[in-house]
């Protein structure tokens, strides 16, 4: 079977690199290798991503859903102190990965924990941030955005980054069937940050 950033269990052989990266004005050194999204540099789209999200009024933690090595869900627990972050993936390599990067920044607002989509979420979140593995298929991505509803505290927001030619409108078009508010955020070389706000 070939071997993707969203297999369980990549059997790539580990190849370990360390790199720096500044992320909302701060400076973080990440742990990446093999069989995960991204591994030598912070992907454009996560970065725009990071850069566009604005914490919500609403109290509550933030998800991660996918969250790969982490610097989505790192970011924001740096400069959120008060608040949580959950941060899933299905990648036991990246999970790994993310927790070790957690420590290696010094974050100690994070929770690092397996789970398809939601399968082991159970909290309410004010905001659940996505860079959707796209290449696991449309069901997958839109399953992101369909359930997130159940997993967002009354105006609670879902924040995701798509490529326009990796699905941006279908995507768009799904989250308005869902949620009474949706906004594409911004629009930069072809990626759309798209925000939902629950009921």
């Amino acid at each position: 079977m070939a071997d993707h950033y969203f297999s369980n269990n990549p059997v790539s052989k580990s190849d370990r690199k360390r790199w720096d990266f500044e992320l909302r004005g701060q400076t973080f050194t990440f742990l990446s290798d093999q069989g995960v999204f991204s591994k030598n540099e912070v992907d454009f789209g996560s970065r725009l991503l990071i850069q566009a999200f604005e914490q919500p009024e609403e109290q509550g933690a933030f998800l991660d859903v996918g969250c790969g090595y982490g610097p989505i869900g790192l970011s924001l627990a740096k400069e959120f102190v008060n608040r949580r972050v959950d941060m899933v993936d299905i990648n036991e390599r990246a999970l790994e990965l993310a927790g070790e990067n957690a420590v290696l920044n010094r974050v100690t607002n994070v929770s690092v924990f397996q789970s398809n989509v939601y399968e082991n979420v159970s909290g309410q979140y004010a905001a659940i941030l996505s860079n959707p593995p796209i290449r696991a298929g449309k069901k997958v991505v839109h399953e992101i955005l369909e359930r997130a509803n159940e997993h967002l505290v009354p105006g609670g927001e879902l924040w995701v980054v798509i490529q326009k030619k990796q699905g941006a409108p279908s995507a768009l078009a799904k989250m308005e069937e869902i949620y009474p508010t949706v906004e594409v955020v911004k629009k930069e070389k072809g990626y759309y940050i798209i925000k939902s706000k629950k009921r």
